[in-house]
Parts: structure tokens; C-alpha cells; sequence
């Protein structure tokens, strides 16, 4: 299993995870629960619309955090838009509880990628573990 592979999976297992970003000098965090391997990328899914998709446009760095069995993941990097419908699509494909609200050919849906990414799993009986993404 490759450290993406691993990543993406402990994002699958523990359901819901944490994005936070920056706007201005205040963070902001939120869950999430999407996750897609797309051309070797790790993607997530998001609104054009929402606050959050306007922070990341200024500021792309950001972080997600979840916690599963024990264990905690965190993934830091630059998130970075990718605007093609394919990558849309499969998210849609792997998640389609939200195509009730979005579609691939809408102009609300977005996808990003980590670029630069490093992931962390950590937990209070191990030392932590660094991945390079």
C-alpha cells in the first residue's frame, strides 16, 4: 500500500475529518468527508460558493486532521484547484450522496488536490510517523 493509499484509507475509515484555513488572522475549521486518490492526488470536494472555497483562493495552504481508533492523521500542504470535470466526476462517482447537491458541470463544484503534502499519524503510544504525499 503506497502512503497515499494509507492516507486516503484512514480518511475513508474515520468518516469525517477536519479541514481547517486561514482568513485574514483568524483560522477557520470544518469537517469534511471527502476523499479521492485521482490521478495519483489525494482530492478533496468542496463548493465555490462556500467561505472556505474563498480562504483557500487567497491562502491555499491548509491542513485536515482526523482521528480514528486511537490514532490521529494530520495532512498539511497547498491545496490547489483543479477545475477539469474528470477529477469532478470520479469524486461525484466514489461520493454520490452529494450529487444532490452538486454535479460536474455545474459552476459550484470544486475539487482540489494537495500539492506538497507531508501526512502525520500520530497517537499517545507511538511515536509519530511522517509520510511524504
Amino acid at each position: 500500500m503506497t502512503n497515499l493509499e494509507r492516507v486516503c484509507q484512514f480518511l475513508e475509515e474515520a468518516q469525517t475529518y477536519y479541514l481547517a484555513t486561514v482568513e485574514g488572522d483568524q483560522p477557520r475549521v470544518r469537517p469534511f468527508g471527502t476523499a479521492l486518490i485521482f490521478e495519483g492526488k489525494l482530492y478533496i470536494q468542496t463548493g465555490k460558493r462556500k467561505a472556505v472555497s474563498k480562504q483557500l483562493a487567497v491562502n491555499p495552504k491548509a491542513e485536515i486532521c482526523a482521528f480514528h481508533n486511537g490514532i490521529w492523521l494530520r495532512v498539511a500542504g497547498e491545496l490547489v484547484n483543479d477545475d477539469r470535470r474528470e477529477p469532478k466526476a470520479a469524486m461525484l462517482d466514489k461520493m454520490p450522496s452529494l450529487k444532490a447537491m452538486y454535479n460536474a458541470d455545474d459552476d459550484n463544484t470544486q475539487v482540489l488536490y494537495f500539492k506538497d503534502a507531508t501526512a502525520t499519524f500520530a497517537s499517545f503510544t507511538a511515536a509519530p510517523e511522517v509520510l511524504t504525499l
